[in-house]
């Protein structure tokens, strides 16, 4: 454990800095005039929840690159601190820092549960199935506390609801009571995101997040109930943890998953400054060779916003790790029925409205 400069004790966070969001319409920048001492960020970092009522909690795209779209995000923000995460820009919006902000200003939906009720009861809604923290995690550690994936769940159980997960959170078997039924009835596919299994590195990438091999232990632990369940292989950052890619598919494959996928880093928005600024701290000797591939990757800019392309990368190097990708599933026999079967397969049939107030008795 570290202390932060408030001298209470904090777990290491991922970002470096509360580096300014494109949104926020003031600036301000330390500068030495050599009078006084250098003046020092001494922001708290602990852990500040901010309960939102949401309008609305199902959230619904047509990116065609995305394996659903409708998606629920129970918190804004993740203390999982993963640098790499795409979702940081989002929390420019709220004029916060994409940086240390996001991982420390947290905001919980408590009536998620509640509209996500009135959703499904609306006459002529139509189910897929809803991808449950497709933004920021839903298991992150304050649902310890707030229990707002759970309580999704138990809506979505009662109405034999299809739904897809993607977690890198040990906290998910809390849930298999819930997930093991709705397996059963072929309502659920979860997906366990394990980046690299070299845990110096994780903690660095992933400060909160569960460590690699306690994933692996996830992984036994949905297996064994029969729920259905796979490795998401992410971020995959060139020249740091694509090399070991071949080791995670073969460790989630003996676990007990079934399926894989991998995402090559993005860097939108406020993200490719954000990571430049951790990798010259963490990784000063590689920093240039890892940008370098980047850019390989993505027509020679930090990010490739291109709906079909941005999830992979394009040119030689992108080839070589989706060749390598596709002999390893191969060899571990992962993704042995075909690509896209986890959201075709969940049935959609089994639905049924929910009470608009749990308890109430139907008329007919």
């Amino acid at each position: 454990m570290a202390k932060d400069s408030k001298s209470e004790t904090t777990f290491m966070r991922g970002a470096r800095s509360f580096m300014q969001g494109r949104f926020e319409t003031i600036a301000r920048e330390a500068f030495d005039d050599g009078w006084t001492p250098e003046e020092k960020d001494d922001r708290p970092l602990q852990t500040q929840v901010t309960i939102e009522r949401a309008r609305s909690i199902v959230s619904h795209n047509d990116s065609p690159d995305v394996g659903f779209d409708s998606s629920i995000n129970p918190y804004r923000g993740c203390e999982h601190g993963c640098i790499y995460c795409y979702a940081r820009p989002s929390h420019s919006y709220l004029e916060l820092s994409p940086g240390l902000d996001f991982e420390t200003k947290l905001f919980a939906k408590t009536n998620a549960a509640e509209l996500l009720r009135a959703e499904l009861a609306k006459l002529g809604y139509k189910p897929s199935p809803i991808a449950l923290g497709a933004n920021t995690d839903c298991y992150q550690p304050i649902e310890r506390k707030y229990g707002i994936t759970r309580q999704i769940l138990e809506v979505l159980a009662e109405c034999n609801h299809p739904v897809t997960m993607v977690t890198k959170s040990a906290l998910v078997e809390r849930d298999l009571d819930l997930l093991g039924p709705m397996a059963a009835k072929n309502l659920v596919r979860v997906f366990v995101s394990i980046g690299t299994l070299d845990r110096e590195l994780a903690r660095k990438l992933e400060p909160r997040a569960a460590s690699p091999q306690r994933r692996l232990d996830v992984l036994k632990a949905l297996s064994g109930a029969k729920v259905p369940c796979g490795v998401m292989v992410a971020a995959l950052i060139p020249a740091l943890n694509d090399k070991t890619m071949e080791h995670v598919l073969e460790a989630a494959s003996a676990a007990g998953a079934e399926e894989a996928a991998y995402v090559v880093m993005r860097l939108p928005n406020e993200l490719k400054d954000l990571f430049k600024e951790w990798l010259a701290a963490h990784y000063p000797d590689r920093a240039e060779h890892v940008i370098s591939i980047v850019h390989q990757m993505r027509g020679g800019r930090d990010n490739d916003p291109r709906f079909g392309t941005r999830m992979s990368g394009t040119g030689n190097f992108a080839e070589l790790v989706a060749k390598r990708f596709e002999i390893a599933c191969r060899k571990y026999r992962l993704n042995e029925h075909g690509a896209g079967r986890r959201r075709q397969d969940l049935d959609c049939s089994l639905f049924k409205p929910p009470a608009i107030n749990p308890g109430q008795l139907t008329l007919f």
